[in-house]
């Protein structure tokens, strides 16, 4: 089974498509969909990107996973190859992500790397979270984004995705009544594209 230095070394030598990570997100990913790996997952990535993740992706979790990327540009569909379908539509479009989960199924993982547009990250949370697999998780990328006006972000605004998240963290504080605070340390961050096609 992989873990996350494989998933790592993976990224380091991939001379596939491009990607473009940052670097600590990668334990991360492993914390968090280790379990994932070798069983029929069905992971949906918004944002295509170059392709690269995609393939990623599909070397991670095995020859059982199901990868699908969701994104509004048309040539994504190249990336297209066994195991990895693509379906093209705005994040944000819910009619879109109703297709894809009417011809998918239950997601037990969504990745959220798209438009990173605050309005558009909270749609497809709202309508997506609620339909992930029992068990299942939901990780959106690139919230330094939230803090940024161009992505109708900034500090404390109440139509970003950080502020929904801390009402959901009101709403289950209010069962649970524990907070754990685990800390630890990380490397500079750094997010190098890999990949040459």
């Amino acid at each position: 089974m992989e873990d996350g230095l494989n998933l790592w070394s993976s990224f380091l030598t991939n001379d596939g498509r491009l990607i473009h990570k940052w670097k600590h997100y990668f334990p991360i990913y492993e914390r968090h969909f280790r379990e994932f790996v070798y069983k029929p997952v069905t992971f949906i990535e918004i944002g295509c990107g170059r392709g690269g993740s995609l393939q990623m992706w599909k070397r991670y979790f095995g020859p059982h996973a199901r990868i699908v990327g969701i994104d509004i540009l048309p040539e994504c569909k190249e990336f297209e190859e066994d195991q990895i379908e693509i379906r093209i539509g705005a994040q944000q479009d819910l009619q879109s992500l109703e297709n894809v989960i009417a011809e998918f199924g239950a997601p037990d993982i969504v990745l959220d790397d798209g438009s990173h547009v605050m309005s558009h990250v909270i749609a497809s949370f709202q309508f997506l979270y609620p339909r992930v697999a029992k068990n299942g998780v939901y990780l959106v990328e690139d919230l330094h984004t939230a803090y940024w006006e161009e992505y109708e972000g900034g500090l404390r605004k109440p139509t970003k995705f950080i502020e929904l998240s801390k009402n959901l963290l009101d709403e289950l504080n209010a069962d649970d009544s524990v907070v754990v605070f685990e800390k630890g340390l990380h490397t500079k961050k750094w997010a190098p594209q890999i990949g040459g096609h």
